[in-house]
């Protein structure tokens, strides 16, 4: 009796249409496939609709932009050359209204061009152009906090503008990243009304191209052409670089989760197929008998499982695709586009692919020894002695976890962080399986307690037959995975407290001119006696060399070194900042001060292997300038201090056109009135105040925690499902347990608490694993991966460790209720 074709048939009519006996094996797979699906083609779609509009998000086909400054006549030739050009200026205003309410908004001044790609449109959903000087569109926040109308007049610097009407959809919104308020939109000859550009202001001009031509091909040649004049480039494909980094990222390290999920499911049907076939053995003795061969009844119930994990991968991919647009709802906003019902069929291929070789690599074991098992051994009981696993099926697993592990290499953007992960996850696996047989060989040695339930339940731990590494490793995952959740969830919470500070300032000026700052200060002082402030020198610029690398000849950018990334807020300072400790180096003395030097964040200096002496250089309106680098910094980002990764002396930047920036320590409820008293005196001055800003970084940490608790959540479905597997897989054994204890008098009562007490044993000494081992990893999690302080608050972690220990109790008693209900005389008949 051999060949698969009679395997199939056998199998067919032996496997229940329900499912019976692999329930658990469907579910397992469901869940891990799904979550994978789910993951995978969210960030697929995400990135997909990014790279489909990239030349609607950024504006152009090209885009160069610059700061404190506007392309001279020679750059503006160059520009023209390349193709169709747009000019548009972003920098910070105060909106005032006649009736005097403000309010911190993004001015962005667009020229008769704008938008090259895509459409302007109102909240109608009428496109619409703005061409007159006086008129304005403002964003919708500013009409809530401000009460404005079509045909209102509100005021930015010295100039009045009319509300056209309130922005719909800004098209090259995404690309413009971060903003400090509702965005207002009007002409470039309205801004100039303004009189908010003055030498030393801040401000930004994007010059966006409509091109024919290759447009790596064109920011090359201009990078090589204006290496020095302090540009900053971008293409189509890379339209929101900040977006595409934080999808990419958050892609991996959830991808990760989901394919943690699937191994840990994987335990789970390993111990859900070997209780169906510890429930089949009487089916199994009766193939052998009738002359069925290892081979055939190995591939019979291979056929069966494979036959269920078609229905639950399918399962699971279904509900992959149909999560994806639900999640876009769900986020709104939180997601930089909203994806729609898509197929993306790499990840949905991933996803079969990894739940197809998780299920054969658990399931090879049971599937291999129930077919080596001699027919009179499975007719002699549950609790005869099983032959070893075989060394084949060892070989199975090993060559199907190689595949699962090239497969997440090779998906990978991040393959040595994706080792990494894997690294860990198969060395807490074998360390529990140690653990497991290190307490069933203690259980063993250990005296035996004069309590009877005491002693059968330490005894139980250890008897032949005792699933207690299978239980172990249950029960070490699923605390884990509660820890992990706590921890990261509580450190996240805890930078959220963080970020607002015992003693904030309330309000940041922008733009302070120099010359009238001692006006500023009685200005403010005259409203809000008392008041503390802080001005420094403030100006932008783009570190372009450092040593003797050159910033545009890198490859990648060095991991931690995010200050190269674009334009940095510079400054100058004779003393030390508050909030800043020297760790290496000398702050530059009176004398050395007007020397070219240089103070440098220490973890800056660490990414780049900065070193004492080395040189840095910087471009600034479109001059390079270099100092040495004299110091590192150690600083206290949670200040809301004026933090700069790059303090400079005054001799190398004085002399550079530039504003003050202020910082305005009051009581909360005079901020604005300070505000209202500020504006006529400082037109061109931007007053923004902290809470508002604090709030904006808030919802992204909390949408971050967000993330990372529902992914973690199907991990601990995924460790519960482990755990009603374990259970289930050493039902035979206990249903024998039970039923010789009743023969011999014992109560349902006293055969649940023994129960209890093994549970209860293994949970305590699980605990203490589970929170070194989830403590462990969310300390990589909120340190390594988000760059976030570990902050895990240790009271509720050990709340959460408790329930989740207490879940894990009772879910193992649940699972025992139903052998409470046999019956001895039909329990002996069967074993």
């Amino acid at each position: 009796m051999s060949g698969w074709s009679l395997a199939w048939r056998l199998a067919r009519r032996e496997l229940s249409a329900r499912f019976r006996g692999l329930r658990l094996l469907l579910v397992c797979l469901f869940l891990g496939v799904g979550a994978l699906a789910a993951i995978g083609s969210l960030a697929a779609a995400i990135d997909g609709e990014l790279a489909a509009r990239g030349r609607v998000l950024l504006g152009g086909d090209v885009e160069l932009s610059v700061s404190q400054r506007a392309a001279d006549a020679g750059e503006r030739a160059a520009l023209r050359a390349l193709g169709r050009v747009s000019e548009t200026v972003r920098m910070q205003s105060m909106a005032v209204t006649p009736a005097g309410r403000t309010a911190s908004v993004e001015l962005k001044g667009v020229d008769a061009a704008y938008p090259l790609y895509g459409r302007l449109t109102r909240a109608d959903g009428h496109a619409v152009r703005l061409i007159r000087d006086d008129q304005a569109l403002v964003g919708p926040g500013l009409v809530e906090r401000l009460g404005l109308r079509v045909g209102d007049t509100v005021r930015f610097g010295t100039a009045r503008f009319l509300v056209a009407g309130m922005i719909g959809d800004e098209p090259d919104r995404l690309s413009e990243g971060f903003s400090l308020g509702p965005v207002v939109l009007v002409t470039t000859g309205g801004l100039a009304r303004t009189g908010l550009i003055q030498p030393g202001s801040l401000y930004e001009t994007k010059y966006r191209v409509a091109t024919a031509a290759d447009p790596e091909q064109v920011i090359r040649g201009w990078s090589r052409r204006y290496e020095s004049a302090g540009w900053e480039t971008r293409t189509r494909d890379r339209a929101s670089p900040g977006a595409s980094r934080f999808i990419e990222r958050m892609g991996e390290f959830l991808s990760l989760v989901g394919l943690a999920a699937l191994v840990i499911a994987g335990i789970g049907v390993g111990n859900g197929v070997t209780s169906y076939l510890e429930a089949r053995r009487t089916n199994i003795a009766m193939f052998k008998v009738l002359g069925a061969t290892a081979g055939l009844v190995t591939r019979i119930y291979l056929l069966q499982v494979l036959a269920v994990a078609a229905v639950g991968i399918a399962l699971g991919l279904v509900a992959g695709i149909v999560a994806v647009p639900l999640i876009g709802v769900a986020a709104g906003a939180v997601l930089p586009v909203s994806p729609g019902l898509t197929l993306q069929p790499l990840p949905l291929l991933l996803a079969a692919a990894y739940g197809l070789l998780i299920a054969l690599a658990f399931c090879a074991p049971a599937l291999v020894a129930a077919g080596r098992v001699p027919a009179a051994a499975l007719l002699r009981g549950a609790l005869d002695p099983r032959v070893r696993t075989p060394r084949i099926a060892w070989g199975l697993m090993a060559v199907a976890g190689a595949l699962v592990v090239a497969l997440a290499l090779v998906s990978s953007e991040q393959p040595l962080f994706a080792a990494g992960f894997l690294a860990a996850a198969a060395a807490t696996l074998l360390l529990l399986l140690a653990i497991g047989s290190g307490i069933k060989t203690l259980a063993a040695r250990l005296p035996r307690p004069r309590r009877p339930l005491a002693r059968l339940a330490l005894a139980a731990l250890h008897r032949p037959g005792a699933r207690t590494v299978a239980l172990v490793v249950a029960l070490g995952l699923g605390l884990t995975l509660f820890v992990l959740l706590a921890t990261i969830r509580t450190s996240l919470d805890g930078n959220i407290r963080r970020s607002v500070p015992d003693r904030a300032p309330a309000l940041f000026a922008l733009d302070v001119p120099p010359a009238r700052e001692a006006v500023f200060r009685r200005t403010v002082e005259r409203v809000s006696p008392g008041a503390r402030i802080a001005t420094v020198p403030l100006m932008r610029g783009t570190i372009t060399g450092y040593r003797t690398t050159r910033v545009a000849d890198l490859a990648t950018i060095p991991e931690g070194a995010w200050a190269l990334r674009g334009e940095r807020g510079l400054t100058f300072a004779a003393a030390l900042p508050a909030g800043s400790d020297i760790t290496a180096g000398r702050w530059w003395s009176a004398a050395d001060a007007s020397r070219s030097l240089v103070s440098v964040d220490e973890r800056l200096a660490r990414a780049l292997d900065l070193r004492i002496g080395d040189p840095i250089t910087v471009s600034i309106l479109g001059l390079e300038r270099t100092a040495t680098v004299a110091s590192f910094r150690r600083i206290a980002w949670d200040s809301l201090g004026f933090n700069f990764v790059l303090v400079f002396s005054p001799g190398a930047l004085a002399d550079v056109p530039h504003n003050l920036a202020a910082t305005i320590d009051i009581p909360t409820a005079r901020a604005g009135a300070v505000t209202r008293a500020l504006l006529p005196a400082f037109p061109s001055t931007s007053v923004v105040e902290v809470g508002g800003v604090l709030q904006q970084v808030q919802t992204v940490v909390q949408q971050m925690a967000t993330a990372i608790a529902a992914a973690a959540s199907v991990a601990v479905l995924a460790g519960i499902a482990v755990l009603i597997g374990a259970i289930a897989a050493a039902r035979s054994a206990r249903t024998y347990d039970a039923t010789v204890l009743k023969v011999l008098g014992a109560t349902r009562a006293q055969v649940l608490s023994l129960q209890a007490i093994e549970y209860a044993l293994l949970a305590a000494v699980m605990a203490t694993v589970a929170l070194a081992l989830g403590s462990g990893g969310g300390w990589y999690v909120v340190t390594q991966l988000f760059g976030f302080d570990w902050l895990p608050d240790w009271r509720s972690v050990a709340v959460t460790l408790l329930v989740g220990a207490g879940l894990t109790i009772l879910v193992g008693l649940a699972g025992s209720l139903p052998i409470l209900r046999v019956r001895p005389a039909a329990a002996l008949r069967e074993l």
